[in-house]
């Protein structure tokens, strides 16, 4: 038979203990994963659209400036390729920048991590006045 007074023991508490910390640090290894998998996401997005925007700038640029110095006849040549190449120039840096901020402004990597943690020392510093009391 199984001794009570076993179970509720030094050995059982700190096996329980044992048990609770584990399951935290397996827990906590979870959400940082978690947050590492979103990072490795909202970095690639960024890349992405950068990548997008340079090639979308590059094809357009070519494609209209051609176009326009086609369009328009000897004299005003210069004119139109100076305007359409300002424009797609505007347009670039427009685009470039919208990538350079989602690339710099993270979303708060490991946030979910942290915050978990500070619950948890919220929990054992409370935790803790109680003992003393």
């Amino acid at each position: 038979m199984i001794d009570p007074v076993r179970e509720s023991g030094l050995f059982a508490s700190l096996c329980r203990v044992l048990a609770t910390v584990l399951e935290m640090a397996q827990v906590r290894l979870d959400i940082l994963g978690t947050d590492a998998e979103l990072e490795k996401r909202r970095f690639f997005d960024g890349l992405l659209w950068g990548a997008v925007a340079l090639m979308v700038l590059g094809v357009g640029l070519v494609l209209l400036c051609g176009f326009v110095i086609l369009l328009f006849g000897d004299a005003h040549r210069l004119p139109a390729l100076g305007v359409m190449a300002l424009l797609f120039l505007v347009l670039g840096v427009l685009l470039i920048r919208e990538a350079r901020q989602r690339l710099s402004n993270p979303s708060g990597m490991f946030k979910a991590s942290l915050a978990e943690l500070e619950r948890d020392r919220a929990g054992l510093q409370a935790s803790g006045q109680h003992e003393q009391r």
